[in-house]
């Protein structure tokens, strides 16, 4: 075995006897010893399987435990079904159905939750709560700094936010809890020749202490260290766009 050293003779366990094929008559398997010193399998015992995974590649690596180890380990394991049971309030057999019912619930809240937060940063969701809408130089500006909200969904924000808008440009900047900031500019078909998202993206990411940042002419995405200067990133394409 590539790896491993051995000495002058090498311990082989051999078990069973093979019925058909061309091993027929010879050993069933024939193993390296790997720490198995018994006699005979049936010393072994019980055995439970622990863990498996992936060594190399065509080779797994199982991991088991055998005697009274294997036994200690089902009667605690044992014992955490007969917890778990009853913190559901199901039976043991039925924890599996009850534990994929209460992932489904929580990935239906966890959906109507981010739905309810994209709402309340553009505005709202009430009569009236559109993000507010700006002129800048010749173009409409809808910008605006929102709140609990995971940067790869300002990209669907920011479409949303262009197809109210109709013509203009829009400036997503979301801050995480560590003040590091992820800002998205996108700018409606009709303007593209005449605004560069890519361009305006990396002027609001220089502007929180980022460099660079990439997209496409009509929506462009990047971040930066300094979330408390949002503000002042979305002030500094806003001037750009005066300029223009």
């Amino acid at each position: 075995l590539f790896g491993e050293k051995y000495g002058e003779e090498v311990r082989v366990v051999t078990m069973g006897t093979a019925l058909h094929g061309d091993k027929a008559g010879k050993a069933y398997s024939v193993e390296l010893c790997g720490g198995t010193h018994v006699r005979r399998t049936g010393d072994i015992g019980l055995v439970t399987l622990v863990a498996e995974g992936a060594v190399a590649a065509g080779v797994r690596r199982i991991e088991a435990l055998t005697g009274a180890a294997a036994r200690a380990y089902l009667d605690e394991q044992d014992k955490r079904m007969r917890a778990l049971a009853g913190l559901l309030k199901v039976g043991a057999a039925d924890v599996p159905n009850r534990v994929a019912q209460l992932v489904e619930e929580r990935k239906r809240l966890e959906k109507e939750l981010a739905d309810a937060k994209k709402k309340l940063a553009m505005g709202g969701g009430g009569e009236g709560g559109e993000a507010p809408v700006k002129t800048a130089g010749a173009f409409q500006l809808m910008a605006r700094v929102v709140d609990g909200i995971n940067p790869k969904d300002l990209k669907g924000l920011a479409d949303d936010a262009k197809t109210k808008l109709g013509t203009g440009v829009v400036v997503l900047i979301s801050v995480a809890d560590d003040g590091k900031a992820a800002i998205v500019t996108a700018v409606t078909k009709d303007l593209t020749e005449k605004v560069n998202a890519v361009d305006l993206v990396r002027i609001g990411s220089e502007a929180l202490g980022g460099r660079g940042g990439g997209g496409r002419p009509d929506m462009a995405q990047a971040g930066g260290p300094e979330g408390a200067k949002a503000e002042a990133a979305i002030s500094a394409i806003e001037a750009h766009l005066v300029g223009l």
